[in-house]
């Protein structure tokens, strides 16, 4: 049975985190350029993280995807869609993490056109968020090359360094 979560861009193929994909979350975290933003992880998290992301999209028919090379089904990160609650409101938020060798190639870009599509076009939002330690211009210029506007810093932990907040309206919906 194919997965109606599946998706394909040009060069990736996304699938549905789940349990499954533990190993590969791991590989993805442990990455050095990964683990510079993430911190250091265990397999034990990387397996938690999994099933969180697998219950999300058997809860909410969303979450993370993570992304393979289409052409090699080399590992390149992952990335899409969750729920996030930012200041009291319920929201659509996309993000990615790519593995270092992966970065600067266009694939952050090609997974938040994979997820926007799904939130405009198949979930009906309105809007979707997107938020990044406010000193990591590389996610940064991501979030601007798709469209987003930056909205204002948040901290996103208790005490935790502020995040820059990004909008985007869907084409067409004014507020």
């Amino acid at each position: 049975m194919v997965n109606p979560n599946l998706r394909y861009t040009e060069r990736l193929r996304l699938e549905p985190i789940g349990p499954e994909h533990a190993d590969d979350l791991l590989r993805i975290y442990t990455d050095p350029i990964v683990a510079r933003w993430w911190g250091t992880w265990t397999a034990e998290m990387a397996q938690r993280e999994a099933e969180l992301m697998g219950r999300g999209w058997a809860i909410d028919g969303v979450h993370k995807w993570v992304a393979y090379d289409r052409s090699t089904g080399e590992l390149v990160g992952r990335g899409g869609l969750s729920r996030a609650r930012v200041d009291g409101h319920d929201h659509l938020e996309i993000g990615w993490v790519l593995r270092g060798e992966f970065t600067g190639r266009g694939y952050a870009t090609e997974i938040g056109r994979a997820g926007l599509a799904v939130a405009f076009d198949e979930l009906g939002a309105n809007d979707v968020v997107s938020f990044t330690e406010a000193r990591n211009i590389k996610s940064r210029a991501v979030m601007e090359r798709l469209g987003f506007h930056y909205v204002k810093d948040i901290i996103v932990e208790t005490g935790g360094e502020p995040f820059a907040l990004y909008a985007l309206e869907k084409p067409g919906h004014s507020a």
